[in-house]
C-alpha cells in the first residue's frame, strides 16, 4: 500500500515540478560526446563533427527531467578542467571510442585520474563504450576490465554499451541518468 501511495505522490509532483539534474561528459578527443548530447537532444546523428574546444553546454528536458550537460573538450590541453567542471554534478558520463584500442590505456588513466580527485568523491559515474556498431569495438565486459572499473569502489559505476550512431541503449542511458535526478536534484515549479 505504501509502495502505491508514494507512486501516486511521485506523479502528482511531476506534473508541478521539474527535477533538475547538471551532468559532465567527459572522454578523450573522437569519443562521442558531443554526438551522444545531440541525440540525447533531438534524436539526430551528424556523421561530421567538429571537435570541441573547450566546452559546450546544453539543456535538455525529458518528461519531468531537466538535464544541464557539460559537454568537455577531450584533447590533451582540456583534459586540467574536467575536474572544475565535475563538482557537485549528479553524475560522471565518461564516454570511451570502444572501437579506438591505441586510446583504452589513455582513457584508463585519464578516468582513474579524474576519480582520485576528493572534490569528486562519491558522484556516480556512468561508462559508456560507444560506437559498438563497429565491429573492432570491445563489448560491455571488455570495457569494464580494460577500464578497471571493478576497483572503482568508492562511488557507484555503471557501464553500458552504446551507439550513438544507431541509437543503441541510449534509452538505458537515459534511465540511468533520471535515475539519478531523483537522487538529489534540486526542484524547481513549472
Amino acid at each position: 500500500m505504501y509502495s502505491y501511495i508514494q507512486y501516486i505522490l511521485d506523479w502528482l509532483r511531476s506534473l508541478f515540478f521539474k527535477q533538475e539534474m547538471e551532468l559532465t561528459l567527459v572522454g578523450l578527443q573522437n569519443s562521442g560526446k558531443t554526438t551522444l548530447v545531440n541525440v540525447i537532444a533531438n534524436g539526430q546523428f551528424t556523421e561530421d563533427m567538429i571537435p570541441t574546444v573547450g566546452f559546450n553546454m546544453r539543456k535538455v528536458t525529458k518528461g519531468s527531467v531537466v538535464m544541464k550537460l557539460w559537454d568537455l573538450g577531450g584533447q590533451a590541453r582540456f583534459r586540467s578542467m574536467w575536474e572544475r567542471y565535475c563538482r557537485g554534478v549528479n553524475a560522471i558520463v565518461f564516454v570511451l571510442d570502444a572501437a579506438d584500442h591505441a586510446k583504452i590505456e589513455a582513457a584508463r588513466t585519464e578516468l582513474h585520474g579524474l576519480l582520485s580527485k576528493p572534490q569528486l568523491a562519491d558522484i556516480p559515474v556512468l561508462v559508456l563504450g560507444n560506437k559498438n556498431d563497429l565491429p573492432e569495438a570491445l563489448n560491455v565486459d571488455q570495457v569494464i576490465d580494460r577500464l578497471g572499473l571493478k576497483s572503482i569502489t568508492n562511488r557507484e559505476v555503471s557501464c553500458y554499451s552504446i551507439s550513438s550512431k544507431n541509437h543503441v541503449n541510449i534509452d538505458i542511458t537515459l534511465n540511468w541518468l533520471i535515475k539519478h535526478a531523483k537522487a538529489g536534484a534540486k526542484k524547481t515549479s513549472n
